[in-house]
């Protein structure tokens, strides 16, 4: 039995990126970056397939250029999940991605230019029924704020954040969803903390230029781990320097460990030691690669040794105890031995049957019985 998440979300505003929910009741998002070059269409769209094979909700585009918001059109016809437009500075490329079919504008009011520049922005976005994305970063704040706080800070980033929610409100447009990030956990910590308590507007978590795969994903799991259990967050991204893919993976990771979305193999593993019938790391390893085409959830136990194994595997849904012979447990109850020959093989078998058993389970035939005032 799984322990209850004491997780209690902020209330959030709702808004639509295409036709995924973000904020209010709606799951966590997870979305990537793209960094492919976005001219170059053929592996943009690569790309974005991959992630949207790894469970992506959402993914953002870098549209630098008035040829990139062209390539970005080509795109959006090829691909189903719903893109982003990261756009700085020229109104021009925002208008025309509006036009081809974005889901999302990533821009800061701030640096659009002149009011009647914003104001077109605005007024495309609400035409299209295109939210925006308020994106504040402590590696670009406004060189005012920077001579005003000395160095990059919490409460910078917050009034920021703010100048571009006082455009918005001015011109009175409210779909839109704000991140405040840094690459300093607690500083991107308090400064979400500081503006989840004084709007309403969905938030877009992470912690920027987090490092590589490992640190990275360490970093951002600290970070945005405290963040979601303090019930703040509507959409995340976990910032690496890595395959795009691994950002997906890791935030659905991140998630899951926190019981507020499943997707896929929940592995539970040991770390093994000499105690270990069989090679734990090889089998986990195997397993994971093997296993990443499933996005239903599944609780898999891999324990090499009794001490630690009957009570683990008990609790999975499928769980694999080393011993002599090594035993499987299918619905926490002894099911059959294996030698090591062939274990991995035989185990992939075992689990995706379990999965197909209970996908067959969830799926109800309904049963209609003849009412007697109606004629047979």
């Amino acid at each position: 039995m799984q322990y209850k998440s004491p997780i209690r979300r902020r209330k959030s505003r709702q808004i639509m990126v295409g036709n995924v929910p973000v904020g209010g009741d709606a799951p966590i998002t997870v979305q990537s970056m793209t960094n492919t070059e976005t001219c170059d269409i053929a592996a943009t769209v690569a790309q974005i397939r991959r992630l949207e094979d790894a469970g992506a909700d959402i993914v953002r585009v870098s549209v630098p250029s008035m040829e990139a918001a062209e390539a970005f059109g080509k795109i959006r016809q090829q691909v189903n999940v719903p893109l982003i437009s990261d756009i700085h500075f020229d109104y021009k490329i925002a208008l025309r991605v509006a036009e081809l079919g974005v889901d999302c504008l990533r821009i800061n009011p701030g640096n659009i230019g002149r009011e009647d520049r914003v104001r077109s922005v605005i007024d495309a976005a609400r035409y299209h029924g295109i939210p925006i994305r308020i994106g504040v970063n402590a590696g670009s704040l406004e060189k005012d704020l920077q001579m005003k706080y000395g160095e990059p800070t919490p409460d910078a980033l917050v009034e920021s954040a703010f100048r571009h929610i006082d455009i918005l409100d001015r011109l009175d447009f409210q779909e839109y969803k704000i991140s405040l990030k840094a690459s300093d956990v607690f500083m991107t910590m308090d400064a979400y903390r500081k503006l989840a308590s004084q709007i309403d507007q969905p938030l877009h978590l992470g912690i920027t230029e987090a490092g590589g795969a490992r640190a990275g994903a360490v970093k951002s799991a600290v970070g945005l781990g405290m963040l979601l259990y303090e019930g703040i967050g509507d959409t995340l991204r976990i910032s690496l320097a890595a395959d795009p893919v691994e950002e997906i993976k890791v935030g659905f990771d991140l998630l899951k460990s926190l019981r507020i979305r499943s997707r896929g193999i929940n592995m539970i593993a040991c770390p093994s030691c000499s105690r270990q019938n069989f090679d734990v790391i090889s089998t986990v390893n195997q397993l994971e690669q093997r296993l990443e085409d499933i996005s239903e959830s599944l609780d898999v136990a891999v324990i090499g040794c009794v001490v630690n194994g009957p009570g683990e595997a008990k609790e999975a849904d499928v769980g694999l105890t080393g011993g002599s012979p090594n035993l499987i447990y299918v619905d926490g109850k002894p099911d059959h031995k294996l030698s090591n020959e062939s274990l991995v093989d035989h185990f992939e078998q075992v689990i995706r049957k379990k999965l197909a058993d209970k996908q067959r389970d969830e799926v109800q035939p309904i049963s209609i019985s003849a009412s007697p005032d109606l004629p047979s």
